[in-house]
């Protein structure tokens, strides 16, 4: 299978919202950053291997096999996210570039001995779920902040955002995966919220809330 075609069912799997919804080729060319001719070429060629189900007109999806193949690929990208955090003390916010290019290597052997040398982590440094060999993963209960009445209390435990700008704003206001939050304001006129942290507390913007994962917890 090509680099270019493990791409596309990636993206396949992340558009139909991690399960077999039918995917417009409009919105997979958006993805791509590519023509929708371009698009319909790579599908023929997914389903003439089986990895996707199509029909013109009525989009894409994966079939079971393309959707084993995803999460192989997702298992790779973010174990590789891990281990450049923790042993090759890379920022959370340089990761993901580099994964993408190690997420295509071949050796299922290899992928097994990282898994177990890093301790089979269960989440990213960005917090999203690692499937295991089986492509299984365990889901969390998790909500934005921007979902939360005052009072509700959790802890950190992924973004909605990944990109780079995002992450080193959290970075410099001491804000990490694992930290426990309590919602102490909601500002009615503009949507901020004021939320306690580590570090004391601090008031971010609707679109921060909007873009952090709580799972929620039970005061003490």
């Amino acid at each position: 299978m090509t680099l270019s075609e493990e791409d596309y069912i990636k993206a396949i799997y992340h558009l139909s919202d991690f399960n077999s919804k039918s995917v417009a080729t409009n919105a997979i060319a958006e993805q791509m950053k590519t023509k929708p001719s371009s698009v319909t070429d790579m599908v023929k060629k997914l389903a003439e291997k089986s990895l996707v189900n199509y029909k013109k007109y009525q989009g894409v999806s994966l079939s079971e096999k393309g959707r084993l193949v995803a999460l192989s690929i997702i298992r790779k990208h973010r174990l590789w996210e891990v281990f450049l955090v923790d042993k090759l003390n890379f920022s959370w916010d340089e990761v993901h570039v580099v994964a993408e290019q190690l997420e295509h290597i071949k050796s299922d052997a290899l992928i097994d001995k990282l898994d177990a040398h890093l301790g089979y982590p269960k989440v990213d440094p960005h917090g999203d779920p690692i499937p295991n060999k089986d492509g299984v993963f365990t889901k969390s209960v998790k909500k934005l902040i921007s979902e939360l009445p005052v009072g509700s209390q959790g802890v950190c435990v992924g973004v909605n955002d990944s990109s780079a700008a995002f992450l080193k704003f959290l970075d410099k206001n001491n804000i990490a995966l694992g930290d426990t939050f309590k919602i102490l304001e909601i500002e009615e006129f503009d949507g901020s919220v004021t939320i306690s942290t580590r570090s004391g507390s601090i008031r971010i913007s609707k679109q921060i809330a909007t873009n952090l994962f709580l799972e929620i917890v039970d005061e003490e």
